[in-house]
């Protein structure tokens, strides 16, 4: 009895750490959003954009950024912080039930209250959680709705006959709502198959009832956005599949060398290096436990398919981040089990470390600046300068030159971040529309599907390129052209973002091959190639 309350006693205490460490890391990420003076990404600008429009869907990502965004703007308003608040919340909840996984899972070992701790440290220290923190990605619903499926799958075996389709179908809904985030949640059903494959207990775990409230909760949640892809021409799946770019150059060995480097970067240098070592040693050695290879199930599919898909074409580093949920509490039950203490602090003392140094860099981004890291921060930087100098053209040429017929700018980038840092201008009646030039013959993104130029929008416009790149195939859709103005902001000491903004009238786009669906290009004899 006497070790029973000892037992207890030290899960509480763990339970408090777990708690303390989460919530002093969250509040920090908090202060750092609403101090920083970086701007938004053009990306976070679009999930805005899409919030003001709820839906089961959008061009390129399934609904729950948009929705995540829509309820904490609600709260705070439509400033950058409380636009990002919900991702070190929601990264805040994933560590929690983190540390509940490996507390189910590992609770009976020696160590096994401390575990959770561990876990909840390795996760919320990673550097990729560090750094969604402070930014409103996919990756952040993703993982927590992932993590509470894998804490439901680690507690079916131990639910009564009675609950466990009650688990099962909180599994299904947990999976819906991570697809519903992003589409990398289909790692998920591999592994659940992988571990049926491999794990005799979890044969015996199943049953018919269960799997089909399982599947029956899973339609449900995730049904609406695929009748939304339906109506849509399945653009999101198609984006989706288009990232993959399997069209270019096929087999790149480099690819894949980059690609496993960079886990180190997002994951951490010990606790990938304790993950991929220690899942071969022991299953070479035929030591794994059954917490084990579940949880290598929910690990390794991420991490093996981006791997194949950086060999065969590339990768970016966060596709594998569904990895790291089970990741995060396998490095940490084998570390306490090999009594590789050392290890594990100093690992999650680097991280901390580097978390210290980058909430630096997000509170005061001239330490970047001084320590050579500006380029890390140069697209968030400089955008609501750039949309102040266009709507000052704007005004001015309402004012003064017979008015406009719309804003019309040649990149979603800038799309996005005008109609962010914008608002206040264009949602007045008085505005013209703020509309995307359509470089190809069918829409690439979510602005020249839903808001591309048309000829009477285009009678008089006013146009904003980024960089200049598409200035000359511009020209080629109007009849004529005029008043260029070129408007340049200072990004940090080597750097500057430029924008040409001028008057083209009489728009009359010229056809796209349907090949290539290219314009001509007006630099080589009007070919499109």
């Amino acid at each position: 009895m006497a070790l029973d309350e000892t037992a207890l006693s030290e899960r509480a205490r763990a339970w408090r750490l777990t708690l303390l460490l989460v919530g002093v890391l969250t509040i920090l990420r908090v202060v750092a959003l609403f101090v920083t003076p970086l701007e938004l990404y053009p990306d976070e600008a679009q999930y805005w954009l899409w919030s003001r429009h709820l839906d089961f869907g959008y061009f390129s990502k399934p609904p729950v950024i948009a929705w995540l965004i829509w309820a904490t703007t609600r709260v705070g308003g439509d400033a950058e912080a409380w636009l990002r608040i919900g991702s070190p919340l929601l990264n805040a909840g994933t560590a929690l039930v983190v540390a509940r996984i490996a507390r189910r899972l590992y609770g009976d070992e020696r160590h096994g209250a401390w575990i959770g701790l561990a876990a909840a440290a390795v996760f919320s220290l990673m550097p990729g959680v560090q750094l969604s923190s402070v930014l409103i990605t996919t990756d952040t619903p993703l993982l927590f709705f992932l993590a509470l499926m894998v804490w439901a799958c680690a507690a079916l075996p131990a639910a009564s006959p009675r609950s466990r389709v009650w688990v099962a179908a909180g599994m299904g809904a947990a999976l819906g709502m991570a697809f519903l985030s992003k589409y990398a949640a289909i790692y998920a059903l591999a592994s659940l198959g992988a571990h049926l494959v491999l794990s005799r207990e979890a044969r015996r775990a199943w049953t018919p009832p269960m799997a089909a409230a399982f599947f029956a909760a899973l339609f449900v949640v995730f049904a609406p956005n695929m009748v939304w892809n339906l109506n849509h021409h399945f653009s999101t799946l198609e984006h989706t599949a288009a990232n993959a770019n399997w069209k270019g150059k096929l087999f790149n060995p480099l690819e894949l060398v980059e690609f496993v480097g960079s886990q180190f970067g997002v994951f951490g240098p010990v606790p990938f290096a304790v993950l991929a070592a220690g899942g071969l040693l022991l299953a070479a050695r035929r030591r794994l436990q059954a917490a084990d290879v579940m949880l290598l199930c929910f690990a390794l599919p991420p991490l093996v398919t981006v791997a194949a898909q950086a060999f065969v074409s590339r990768a970016n580093a966060n596709w594998a981040g569904a990895a790291y949920v089970a990741g995060s509490v396998l490095v940490a039950a084998w570390l306490l089990r090999w009594e590789a203490r050392r290890w594990l602090i100093g690992g999650l003392a680097l991280q901390a470390a580097l978390a210290a140094v980058f909430l630096a860099w997000v509170i005061q981004p001239r330490t970047a600046d001084a320590m050579g890291m500006a380029n890390s921060f140069k697209r968030a930087r400089g955008w609501d300068q750039t949309v102040q100098a266009i709507i000052g053209r704007a005004r001015e040429e309402q004012a003064l030159h017979g008015g406009l017929t719309a804003v019309a700018v040649d990149d979603r980038f800038l799309f996005n971040v005008v109609a962010y840092y914008g608002r206040d201008y264009f949602g007045t009646p008085a505005a013209p529309p703020l509309r995307m030039w359509v470089h190809e013959i069918a829409a690439r993104n979510q602005a020249e599907a839903e808001a591309p130029m048309t000829e009477p929008l285009g009678r008089r416009a006013l146009i904003a390129s980024l960089e200049g790149v598409y200035r000359a195939k511009i020209k080629q859709d109007f009849a004529t052209t005029s008043d260029l103005q070129i408007v340049r902001v200072r990004l940090d000491r080597k750097r500057a973002r430029r924008t040409d903004l001028f008057i083209a009238q009489g728009f009359q786009p010229v056809p796209r091959d349907p090949k290539t669906g290219l314009p001509p290009d007006p630099e080589n004899g009007g070919s499109t190639k």
